[in-house]
């Protein structure tokens, strides 16, 4: 099972998301995309980390999803891989150039589409915003509703959080 777990800013969606790879009753790998560029970076990836269950595996992965992924479907039973969030890594993304961008989106699609495990992906919901000022923030909104979409359409459960309750989108 695939399931694409959407929220605002502070909305649930890795609460929620966790509680999902928890339910699994598999074993869970967090795969964080985060980077701690400042102090104000590092306390939050601080807190997820204490939140988190600890028997859960932990990678950190800024860039190439796609090659974790692999690794981890290989495995004899693939863990429940929590991938934590799709809105950071499309920065990292857009931030690295065009090609990294281009290459890195293409091959994580392709191997979270066939991902053996359980699957449970964090992102932003974009669309209900407003319009960025910037051509930056612009291409950035386009470029990750764009991805949730295709995440969409690979995943098997959708559910977006609002102030901490789930919302079925797709079953």
């Amino acid at each position: 099972m695939h399931t694409l777990v959407l929220g605002g800013i502070r909305s649930g969606k890795t609460a929620l998301a966790e509680r999902l790879a928890g339910d699994t009753h598999n074993s869970v790998v967090y795969l964080a995309t985060a980077t701690a560029g400042d102090d104000e970076m590092r306390l939050r990836i601080q807190r997820h980390k204490q939140q988190r269950p600890a028997q859960w595996g932990v990678e950190e992965e800024s860039l190439a999803l796609a090659p974790v992924l692999a690794r981890h479907a290989l495995a004899q039973s693939p863990p429940c891989l929590l991938v934590d969030c799709m809105s950071l890594w499309v920065s990292n993304l857009l931030h690295a150039g065009e090609k990294t961008f281009a290459y890195e989106r293409e091959a994580f699609l392709n191997e979270a589409s066939r991902y053996p495990g359980e699957l449970v992906i964090v992102s932003n919901e974009v669309g209900l915003g407003t319009i960025g000022m910037d051509p930056l923030t612009r291409r950035f909104a386009d470029e990750l509703g764009w991805l949730n979409q295709s995440l969409a359409k690979v995943s098997d459960k959708v559910v977006m959080s609002v102030a901490g309750l789930p919302m079925v989108l797709k079953p």
